[in-house]
């Protein structure tokens, strides 16, 4: 049996000495140990973001052949495409547990590997990040390569653009790669796209593939140049008056196939010997190579695991909050013409789908632009409509400005629903959403709630919709809830009032959404020893249930609050913050995450190591507890 040349890769200086020809079957072995690792081939799978890698592959082998990482820099843009060069770098024995608790991240960690220069999670970091490597190394009067490698995607925030504004100026030697492939998550939108698609079947390009064979034979000094030249005076016919990475100051080449392994290599080698910031532009197919994912972009951008021939993924029997999102508010805007739903190049995640194919005209997809989402939800607020901004809690604090100054500031009425508020798993801390609390509570005028359940979540959706005015937040978890049927007619919420689940006299357990059922857990826990235990489900991160709460803290010994957000500036702290205010000394216990940033992995592993159980919480309560009831028998003894 012939042995797998991915086997044999242990470094990138291995990629280095395979001969060319073996190049595409190396291609080929890393894209079937991609589909592999992520499909229920692998028992312990979890899934991943299988089309992006799936479309990098080339690039990748490319840029490992040419260059020579650590020492030269590679930033990806989001990094969620560099499995590929985990598997080139001496993670190939571990690859199979990616995204696993304890194993493999699914983006870039620095502390992972010295190969990895730069973490990321998040989209339009890059080529800011890179700039500021590549300034450094002239500073230091070294001479690495940094090699920014950023989607068509990217360029839909205005970050990569302020950082585009100073290439020219602050350095000379940089590379940026743009691997075009018309998707974030789902299908670009907006003139940057179509202006990358005037570039890519403009005749120009027809030319380029035609000189491809000779490009590798002869790229070097004067051809390249003179190629570079004519696809830049073709694409100039096409967007007048200049190609806009040249007027930025990079000189532009491309586009190319990104495919094409020895044309990547012979372009790579070119561009090394270059005293000027470039950008290469490379078309690639997202998921080439595995024909469901090239049928589904969407779909493969990121995935839990499915079965491999097929690409079937199994349903969960509920709806998850995201899809149950998207259902409800379409349904809403059926008899509301004030609604309009706005996403950052989500509609899938956020589960929109659903109200975009309702209402087409309702509904906004502003790409990977979440400064300029809540901008624009602000200006249709003032026209007299509801927009609701859906935007995962961990993007929208990109958008923090402008949820201060442009939709607290002026009262406006701005839906702001955060999913995947909370842990979120196996993407790891860039996208567990555990600080919205603390970045929302203090801003004047703001709501902010998060549901029980399913049910309650369409309840808190409905009076979003048709009882507030000014500025209302809602987080929700990632996935599927407790499964409780939403009622046919929602009802309004009184904002501010939480609902007593269970009464009880000496302790009481305020949960925040899904960590009711924690506090029902430990009631449950402490009542089997004779401790009675309230239990109240907040509802209400903003305003508070003031009276609810002093009512439970005067009458108990101990209050316990649980929630999936970290403790510093989290609920608990409002309640402490309340209770001192209003001169209350009742001890609280506080149940929610650590002061650090919490690792990927399922999210009962990390709840139980963090301690976010209900037998950490009577824990906690006993050991309050337990001292005053020791204090009252020595005082009956005497």
């Amino acid at each position: 049996m012939q042995q797998s040349l991915l086997s044999t890769i242990l470094s990138p200086a291995d990629v280095k000495a395979l001969p060319e020809k073996d190049l595409p079957r190396l291609a080929q072995e890393v894209r079937d140990e991609l589909i592999r690792v992520m499909s229920d081939a692998n028992p312990t799978s979890v899934g991943g973001h299988l089309g992006p890698n799936l479309g990098v592959v080339e690039l990748t082998i490319a840029m490992h052949r040419v260059f020579e990482t650590p020492k030269d820099k590679f930033v990806f843009d989001v990094s969620h495409q560099g499995y590929v060069h985990k598997m080139l770098t001496g993670r190939l024995p571990r690859f199979g547990t990616v995204r696993q608790y304890e194993g493999l991240n699914g983006f870039l960690l620095r502390t992972e590997s010295e190969h990895d220069c730069y973490g990321a999670g998040h989209a339009g970091t890059a080529v800011s990040a890179a700039l500021g490597m590549a300034v450094g190394r002239d500073r230091r009067g070294s001479d690495e390569h940094v090699v920014c490698v950023a989607g068509d995607a990217a360029f839909t925030c205005g970050v990569t653009y302020e950082a585009l504004n100073n290439v020219a100026e602050q350095t000379k030697r940089f590379i940026v790669v743009l691997n075009d492939n018309e998707w974030s998550i789902a299908k670009n939108v907006g003139a940057i796209a179509s202006y990358f698609n005037k570039i890519a079947t403009h005749p120009t390009y027809a030319h380029l593939h035609e000189k491809a064979a000779g490009f590798v034979e002869m790229i070097g000094g004067k051809f390249a140049k003179d190629l570079a030249h004519k696809v830049e005076a073709g694409v100039k016919n096409v967007l007048l008056p200049s190609v806009m990475f040249e007027d930025l100051g990079l000189r532009y080449y491309g586009p190319i196939d990104g495919h094409d392994t020895a044309l990547l290599i012979k372009t790579f080698e070119f561009l090394k010997t270059q005293n000027e910031p470039v950008l290469l532009h490379i078309l690639t197919r997202k998921g080439k190579g595995y024909a469901p994912a090239l049928e589904q972009p969407d779909k493969f951008h990121g995935l839990g695991k499915f079965e491999p021939i097929t690409g079937k993924t199994i349903s969960a029997s509920s709806p998850t909050y995201s899809e149950l999102f998207g259902r409800t508010l379409a349904k809403f805007a059926n008899t509301n013409n004030q609604i309009v739903a706005i996403t950052g190049a989500m509609p899938s995640g956020t589960g929109l789908f659903s109200f975009a194919a309702a209402h087409p005209d309702k509904y906004f997809d502003v790409g990977i632009a979440e400064e300029h989402a809540a901008l624009f939800a602000a200006g249709l607020a003032t026209q007299g409509f509801k927009p609701f901004l859906a935007i995962y809690s961990t993007f929208m604090q990109r958008a923090y400005d402008m949820i201060i100054h442009d939709i607290a500031l002026q009262g406006l009425n701005v839906c702001l629903c955060m999913d995947r508020g909370g842990l979120s798993g196996d993407d790891g801390p860039t996208h567990h959403g555990l600080f919205d609390i603390g970045y929302l509570r203090h801003v004047p005028g703001i709501v902010h709630m998060q549901p029980r359940n399913e049910d309650e979540f369409v309840d808190m959706l409905w009076t979003m919709a048709n009882y507030h005015e000014g500025p209302i937040a809602i987080r929700y978890p990632r996935g599927v809830g407790t499964g409780v049927q939403p009622k046919e007619q929602p009802r309004l919420l009184e904002i501010g009032k939480a609902e007593v689940i269970k009464h009880g006299t000496r302790v009481a357990l305020i949960g925040l959404g899904g960590m009711c059922e924690l506090a029902e857990e430990a009631a449950a826990t402490l009542e089997a020893q004779g401790i009675s235990a309230a239990v109240i489900n907040a509802r209400w991160i903003k305003p508070l249930d003031a009276g609810t709460i002093e009512f439970f803290a005067r009458s108990a010994e101990v209050i316990c609050t649980l929630e999936d957000h970290v403790l510093h500036n989290g609920f608990g702290c409002a309640v402490i913050e309340h209770l001192n205010d209003a001169g209350i000394k009742t001890p609280v216990v506080r149940i929610g995450w650590p002061d650090q940033f919490i690792e990927h992995g399922a999210v009962d592993i990390l709840r139980r190591k963090h301690g976010l159980t209900a037998q950490n919480a009577v824990e906690k309560i006993l050991a309050v507890l337990r001292p005053s009831a020791t204090a009252a028998g020595e005082k009956s003894v005497a």
